[in-house]
């Protein structure tokens, strides 16, 4: 029996990406107040690098392979009635054993945590300072995680406002006691740093509650290892060490970056905005397409699920590729806009501008794999994207340590940015064996054409407005400037979109209203 589901698919999509665009734009709120007041110095430098620690060993334990292996076998339980919550409870007792103990480890082991993510930083205020932040950051992944696991929860069962909105609450958490700490003259530093673990209370407090409204109260009690958990810990493991092979891409770059004074930020800044089409897309898409996936494939939906997959991958190209193409036309303006004040000067800027064009060829690339590895892990096959990651790792390094000679920190940029596509290229073809639910419709096939003529048409047009309007960037009215050329854009994107046939709006009020 088919089961359609494309507009409440849809509906999740929007759902999840409106918060996350919301705590998207609260992010960049608060690292443009960030660069203001720390620009590219060590100080800046130091906490981001103690700051990432915590969010890459999120992927492992949060987001990343726990969830991945937790999300289809709760879905399922869920779907047949079979102890759903007592697998949820146990699991959320597991989790937090293990990074209880992880936590204080950590705590030990932290100069070498820092010496991991930037060698260049050793016998420079940058090391000190680093160690001492991430002492204090790195108690989030404890709180992150569990959150994260609460997101499973209430995604599965089809609530996903609170767990789309639990990251606002971190941008608060950080914005507020760095405007009060400015007025008062506090440390920016360690102000910044401690917030984070507070930030990671606000999350998990949200959820908690959400969660438990919905019926699942989470409470830990005593460790056990049921052959349930045998299974989630078998099934992760794989996903475990793709992640790390992920998280090991990123170190390759931190590590070139850090031997450039100012790369790492460079590259975080230029990270922060790709990353907000690739969060509200891939998060999106990820979030509501495993659970879904999970279900049809219980109920032997082979129609249902080549749906669900081809208007997720519609859904993820319709927003991914045009904000490729603005990357890669206007990403000075972007940049200078968005950053260059205070301590962060002009050729901040224009580093940071270079590293996010080159990360926007890879933005179709990374939201492409969020629509393909649910495919292997709502069937609970974790070792192929494994064997993929360790492709991708070979790539990254390869770029990013044989062009640093050549091109510099950029570098870093190129590595991630070709291992993406190739992260993807395999995600794709590795599935061609997974029958009709791994295949995309006609309806797609016909739709990709039209979204790159439009994506391009709105290229042509921003290049000509960022040329009549840029005397505007630098000076007082930049930020109306680059408002009235993202309206140009998007007006022309999907005018000339609707033209062609790459998107329908009447399509996602539709599903809205279902």
């Amino acid at each position: 029996m088919k089961i359609v589901a494309a507009p409440r698919l849809i509906k999740g999509f929007l759902t999840v990406g409106s918060w996350t665009l919301l705590s998207r734009i609260m992010g960049f709120a608060r690292d443009v107040m960030i660069a203001a007041t720390l620009g590219a110095g060590p100080v800046a430098e130091a906490f981001l690098v103690a700051f990432s620690l915590p969010n890459m060993f999120r992927r492992f334990f949060a987001e990343g392979a726990f969830n991945m292996a937790f999300v289809p076998m709760f879905s399922k339980k869920v779907e047949a009635g079979d102890g759903a919550g007592e697998f949820a409870r146990d699991a959320f007792t597991g989790l937090a054993s293990i990074l209880i103990v992880f936590t204080l480890i950590a705590q030990v082991a932290m100069p070498w945590l820092v010496l991991m993510m930037a060698a260049g930083f050793v016998e420079d205020q940058r090391f000190d300072l680093a160690v001492l932040y991430g002492r204090i950051c790195f108690p989030y992944i404890l709180l992150i995680s569990l959150a994260a696991l609460l997101c499973g929860v209430l995604n599965s069962v089809g609530r996903f406002v609170a767990a789309a909105a639990a990251p606002v609450l971190l941008n608060v958490a950080l914005i507020v006691p760095l405007i009060i700490g400015y007025r008062l003259g506090w440390d920016p530093g360690l102000t910044l740093s401690w917030t984070v673990p507070l930030g990671g209370v606000l999350q998990l407090g949200l959820v908690w509650i959400a969660a438990a409204r919905a019926g699942f109260t989470l409470v830990p009690r005593r460790p056990r290892l049921t052959p349930e958990l045998r299974r989630l810990a078998v099934i992760a493991a794989p996903a475990a060490l793709a992640g790390g092979v992920m998280q090991v891409n990123l170190l390759v770059g931190r590590q070139v970056a850090s031997f450039f004074d100012g790369a790492i930020a460079w590259l975080n800044y230029a990270d922060r905005l790709y990353q907000l089409p690739l969060g509200v897309v891939g998060i999106a898409i990820g979030v509501v397409l495993l659970p879904e996936l999970s279900r049809r494939l219980r109920a032997e939906d082979d129609a249902g699920g080549r749906d669900a997959l081809s208007r997720a991958a519609e859904f993820a190209l319709i927003l991914a590729v045009p904000s490729a193409v603005a990357f890669l036309v206007i990403p000075m303006p972007l940049v200078v806009t968005l950053f260059q004040r205070g301590a962060f000067g002009p050729d901040d800027a224009a580093a940071t501008a270079l590293a996010l064009a080159i990360y926007g060829l890879g933005l179709p690339a990374f939201v492409l794999q969020k629509v393909w590895q649910p495919l292997y892990y709502a069937r609970e096959d974790t070792v192929s994207p494994f064997r993929f990651a360790l492709v991708s790792l070979v790539v990254n390094v390869v770029v990013a340590i044989g062009l640093a000679p050549y091109v510099g920190f950029v570098s870093a940029a190129f590595g991630t940015t070709i291992a993406g596509w190739a992260m993807a290229i395999l995600l794709i073809r590795g599935a061609r064996g997974m029958g009709e639910t791994a295949r995309v419709d006609a309806r797609f096939r016909r739709r990709l054409p039209r979204i790159l003529i439009a994506s391009v048409a709105m290229g042509v047009t921003l290049w000509i407005g960022s040329v009549a309007l840029g005397s505007l960037f630098g000076g007082p009215w930049q930020f109306a400037a680059l408002a009235l050329l993202i309206a140009i854009g998007v007006i022309s994107y999907f005018g000339i979109g609707n033209l062609v046939g790459a998107v329908s709006v009447k399509q996602i009020r539709a599903s809205m209203r279902r």
